[in-house]
């Protein structure tokens, strides 16, 4: 557990830049909220050189047949399932090539798990129900950057030669220091004071954005600027993919829709296809 003395020397605990919340109005307490926001991806942008290099590391494990895990507590935790469970729809990847684990098991995307996060040991358990092994990428989301069950995970990842990286928003933290590729954003306190569901939770989800999206696009999971494998779930993706091959062949749609339910519905198929009909 961590104590009270230890908490106050963190920025993501920082006393709030502004005072009696409870007093402001309704567009008052918008106004200032959207202003601490704006902060938000100017403190992702000096973390770029970071997250440059976790995406090579990254990209250069999975192009060798590994996988890339998130582990989290609490909101990081929920923001590495979220992202990991968007990438097969969005990408047309297996659902267990990025895995989002949560402290306290899938439960706690829904309701906290009383002390999850502070069990050391239980990261690398749950990591290894998947197999986890040397040709594999984890990375450890935590505000604070002291979440024992990310810092635990980390450090044990690190010793079975797992790639490691983190997204944290403190400087010089036991997470980072267990990561061989930290990406530290500090974006200042939080409008309500450690409420790191705000700004810290917005900074790490920009960071995950970045870091699953420059992956996909490097290992060819998008060609010019579409998602030419995604899945067609629903209407909304089908006319979407219709759309990208009328586009990208410059034919009709009725020519469009008949290409993709040749090739089972792949952008990817349908446009090769197209391209050698031309």
């Amino acid at each position: 557990m961590e104590h009270g003395s230890d908490l106050s020397r963190l920025t993501t605990e920082a006393a709030s830049n502004y005072h009696d919340l409870d007093r402001m109005g309704v567009e008052e307490l918008l106004t200032n909220i959207n202003r601490e926001d704006k902060t938000v991806p100017f403190a992702v942008e000096k973390a770029i050189p970071q997250l440059a290099k976790l995406v090579d590391g990254v990209v250069e494990r999975m192009k060798q047949g590994g996988r890339l895990f998130y582990i989290g507590a609490g909101t990081s935790g929920r923001l590495g399932v979220v992202d990991a469970s968007e990438c097969p729809p969005t990408y047309g990847v297996p659902f267990d090539l990025v895995v989002g684990i949560i402290a306290g098991g899938d439960s706690a995307i829904r309701k906290a798990v009383e002390n999850a996060e502070d069990d050391a040991e239980q990261a690398w358990k749950d990591l290894q129900e998947y197999g986890i092994n040397e040709k594999d990428c984890l990375v450890g989301i935590a505000a604070s950057g002291r979440t024992p069950y990310v810092v635990g995970g980390l450090k044990e990842a690190g010793r079975h030669g797992v790639l490691t990286g983190c997204i944290v928003c403190n400087q010089g933290s036991p997470v980072a220091q267990a990561a061989a590729y930290p990406v530290e954003i500090v974006v200042g306190p939080e409008f309500v004071t450690g409420s790191t569901r705000m700004k810290s939770g917005t900074a790490q989800k920009l960071a995950l954005n970045m870091l699953s999206t420059s992956v996909m696009i490097r290992l060819g999971k998008v060609k010019g600027n579409k998602m030419v494998d995604m899945q067609l779930t629903n209407h909304k993706l089908v006319n979407r993919a219709v759309t990208m091959v009328m586009e990208e062949l410059r034919i009709d749609a009725d020519k469009a829709k008949a290409l993709l339910d040749a090739h089972n519905s792949s952008v990817r198929d349908a446009i090769e296809a197209g391209r050698t009909e031309q």
